[in-house]
C-alpha cells in the first residue's frame, strides 16, 4: 500500500473507532502539519491526534476556522476594544495580517473611532484541549527513509505528549532497538475484501466499461495492534530540537517550554482548521467516491487503492480516461463525523452601554 493511501485509511479508522489506542474518544484528526519550534518546516508530522478538553464547546462556538496564533497572544481582550496597533508586539504588517484575519473569521470584531480601527475579541480564547500525539507513519520499515532521525527529534523537542510510529511491515526486535525507547508501535492490517483480481485485471475491467463489476470498497476493515506502547513525553519542560544530523556532530537548538507551549497551541488551532480531508478526487474516469468506513475516500477502480490525485493521476498513467471529477462535499462530512462544527453562529456581542458588551 502507498503511504498516501495508508495514511487515510489509518485517518477513517482512528476517527471511526469507538474506542481509538490513542488519545480520548472522538479526537480531531488532521494530516502533513509542521511539528517543529526552532526551524518551522523542518518537521512535517503524518498524523497529529488532538484531545479535546473540558472548553473544546467554547471553541466550536467562535468559528471552524484556525485563529492567528499573533490575534491569540495579541494584547486584545473580551473587554474595551484597543487600537489595534497598540495590542501586537511585533511587525505592523504581520499584525495587520492578523487583525484582518481575525476579524474575516469571526475572532475579532471592529469598530472605527475617529478615522482608527479599533478591535476586542468576541469571547476569551479557550483551553479547548488536552493530550496531542503524533503518528509517523512507515508502512514499509524496508525503506525507513529518515525515520530513526525524525523519531528521535520528536522525543528531543517533546512538543507532542506521545509519538507512535505506524507500520504493516512485521515489526522486530532489531526494528525496536533503532526506535528511541519512548515511541510507540503499531502494526496496521488492512483487510481487503476484492482480492480475487490484481491491479491489472481490475484495470482491464475498466476499460472494457465494466466499471459497476468492480468492488470499490477494498480495505473496509483496518485493525491495529499494539506492538509497544508510548511514554509520555515531557511537554512542559524545555526541550532540544536538532537541526541538522552529520557523521560525529549534531546541530541543536535548546527550546524552552514558554516557546513549546506556544507551538502546541499552534500545531492544535491548525490542526482543529485543517482536518485530514485535504485530498482532491482525480478528474478521471477510473476514479471514483468509495464509502468506506463511511469516510469518502478517492478511489482508484485501475490500481484497485485509494489515490493521491497530485501525485499518482494524470494522462501518464495506463488507467487515465479523462471525465468530470466525482462531486464530494467533505467539509460537510467532517461537520456530521467529528466533534469540530461547520459555520458555528459566532460569538459577536451587542453593546448595552459604554464599552460594555454582552
Amino acid at each position: 500500500m502507498s503511504e498516501f493511501a495508508f495514511e487515510l485509511a489509518l485517518c477513517a479508522h482512528l476517527e471511526r473507532s469507538s474506542n481509538p489506542p490513542v488519545v480520548g474518544a472522538n479526537p480531531l484528526i488532521a494530516r502533513q502539519l509542521g511539528g517543529s519550534v526552532a526551524d518551522p518546516g523542518g518537521r512535517i508530522l503524518d498524523l497529529v491526534c488532538i484531545e479535546p478538553g473540558l472548553e473544546f464547546d467554547e471553541r466550536t462556538a467562535i468559528t471552524d476556522a484556525d485563529i492567528p496564533d499573533a490575534a491569540i497572544e495579541s494584547a486584545v481582550g473580551p473587554g474595551r476594544a484597543r487600537y489595534w496597533k497598540d495590542a501586537f508586539d511585533c511587525h505592523p504588517s504581520h499584525a495587520r495580517r492578523a487583525v484582518e484575519r481575525a476579524c474575516e473569521i469571526g475572532f475579532f470584531e471592529s469598530e472605527r473611532r475617529n478615522g482608527r480601527e479599533y478591535v476586542r475579541q468576541v469571547a476569551r480564547y479557550p483551553d479547548w484541549y488536552d493530550r496531542i500525539v503524533a503518528i509517523e507513519n512507515k508502512p514499509d520499515l524496508g525503506r525507513p527513509g529518515d525515520l530513526e532521525m525524525q523519531l528521535r527529534t520528536d522525543v528531543s523537542l517533546a512538543l507532542v505528549d506521545e509519538v507512535i510510529l505506524a507500520t504493516e511491515s512485521y515489526v522486530t526486535r532489531a526494528h525496536l532497538h533503532r526506535l528511541p525507547d519512548p515511541v510507540g508501535v503499531w502494526r496496521v492490517h488492512r483487510d481487503r475484501e476484492s482480492t480475487d483480481s490484481s491491479a491489472l485485471e481490475r484495470g482491464a475491467k475498466v476499460r472494457a466499461g465494466a466499471e459497476a463489476e468492480v468492488d470499490v470498497e477494498a480495505g473496509v476493515e483496518v485493525e491495529i495492534e499494539v506492538v509497544r506502547e508510548p511514554t509520555p513525553l515531557p511537554t512542559a519542560e524545555p526541550g532540544i530540537e536538532p537541526l541538522a544530523f552529520e557523521p560525529g556532530r549534531t546541530e541543536i537548538e535548546p527550546v524552552s517550554a514558554a516557546a513549546k507551549a506556544r507551538a502546541r497551541r499552534r500545531l492544535a488551532e491548525r490542526a482543529y482548521g485543517k482536518g485530514w480531508r485535504t485530498y482532491d478526487f482525480p478528474a478521471c474516469a477510473s476514479c471514483v467516491a468509495s464509502d468506506e468506513a463511511s469516510v469518502t475516500l478517492p478511489h482508484c477502480t485501475w490500481a484497485g487503492d485509494l489515490v493521491d490525485a497530485n501525485a499518482d493521476c494524470g494522462p501518464d498513467c495506463p488507467g487515465y480516461k479523462s471525465a468530470t471529477a466525482p462531486e464530494v462535499d467533505l467539509e460537510s462530512e467532517r461537520d456530521r463525523q467529528t466533534p469540530w462544527r461547520a459555520s458555528p453562529r459566532g460569538r459577536r456581542r451587542r453593546q448595552s452601554g459604554l464599552d460594555q458588551f454582552r
